[in-house]
């Protein structure tokens, strides 16, 4: 087992003391090492940003194009005052990674957000072998059993076309960041124009101009007509519903793409129409894959179930315990 503390939770963030260095820092740190560029991972006042190429354009757009930040390509090993530190592909959306810390022979992952599925446009999870697995379990119960990814888009499409032909707009809720890029990636563009808010025009934009290839979505601006909507997707994030189109759509039809409309009483809670079991992070069966392909010798779970699963993955003979969560 593990016995060197390589990483350890504190207050402002997972701390390397042999690096000095924080893992998606939560307050004010001089370095800080990001797994993807989700606020909640990315934020705002940090002295210095190390984080994967393809997530230093979301990073500027958010937190300000004045940032000081150092980017890698997956794979690649830097060294930070003698501890060895790489990236590596965790799938969750682009340029999301894990970062794997070795020092003295020591070896561990930090896995930030990461799903299991290749959903043919974000570069695939990774397995890494290491000592000890720094994991999350945002899904971590058996009810949490994701279909294909071809099954959800293929109810996206039916469900859109349907809508269509009745001359109804199609929005759909899905995360800025992320989700909006993996569905407008997925779905069928003859059924219809596809139209984005605006915080997801931005972000297109800035992985456009990054030089990822996204395809054709139309911005949601005033002048756009109502007869102009009547076969449209459209794509926004579920803050933007109420606040913003509901006025401008009419009669549209409510869908929403998340992981946690497996569970009946998040759909009712949501008022959505239909519900699409669409995430971007490992189902059940994922997180326990990756957990068995990094043969880890000590697993740290966060963000979740996580005395649940820790539970579970102890009767399974892997050690493990929670750090944070429910």
């Amino acid at each position: 087992m593990a016995t060197n503390e390589l990483l350890r939770f504190t207050k402002k963030g997972i701390y390397c003391p042999a690096g000095d260095f924080y893992i998606d820092p939560t307050q004010r740190v001089s370095k800080a090492l990001v797994t993807h560029a989700h606020s909640d991972h990315a934020r705002w006042g940090m002295e210095h940003y190390l984080a994967h190429e393809d997530s230093l354009p979301i990073m500027k757009l958010r937190l300000g194009k004045q940032i000081s930040a150092q980017t890698v390509r997956y794979g690649e090993e830097i060294d930070i005052h003698g501890v060895k530190v790489s990236f590596h592909p965790a799938g969750h959306i682009i340029g999301s990674s894990q970062i794997r810390v070795e020092h003295k022979g020591e070896i561990w992952v930090a896995s930030g957000d990461y799903k299991i599925e290749d959903d043919g446009f974000t570069v695939p999870f990774e397995p890494i072998k290491c000592h000890t697995f720094i994991s999350e379990t945002t899904f971590a119960l058996p009810v949490f059993r994701w279909q294909s990814q071809q099954s959800v888009i293929d109810e996206i499409d039916a469900w859109w076309a349907q809508n269509a032909a009745i001359g109804r707009p199609s929005l759909i809720s899905a995360y800025s960041l992320g989700k909006a890029q993996r569905i407008l990636q997925a779905v069928d563009h003859s059924i219809g124009p596809i139209y984005s808010h605006h915080s997801t025009i931005a972000v297109n934009k800035a992985f456009r101009q990054h030089g990822i290839a996204l395809k054709e979505d139309l911005p949601l601006t005033e002048n756009v007509s109502k007869k102009e909507l009547s076969r449209a997707l459209i794509i926004a994030p579920g803050t933007s519903v109420d606040e913003t189109l509901a006025p401008k759509l009419g009669d549209f039809a409510l869908g929403m793409a998340s992981g946690w409309m497996m569970l009946r009483k998040m759909r009712k809670g949501r008022a959505a129409h239909r519900g699409f079991v669409l995430s971007d992070h490992a189902d059940w069966d994922g997180l326990n894959e990756a957990i068995r392909a990094t043969e880890a010798e000590r697993v740290i779970l966060t963000h979740g179930y996580t005395r649940q699963y820790a539970r579970w993955l102890n009767e399974q003979g892997i050690p493990a315990f929670a750090e944070k969560g429910n």
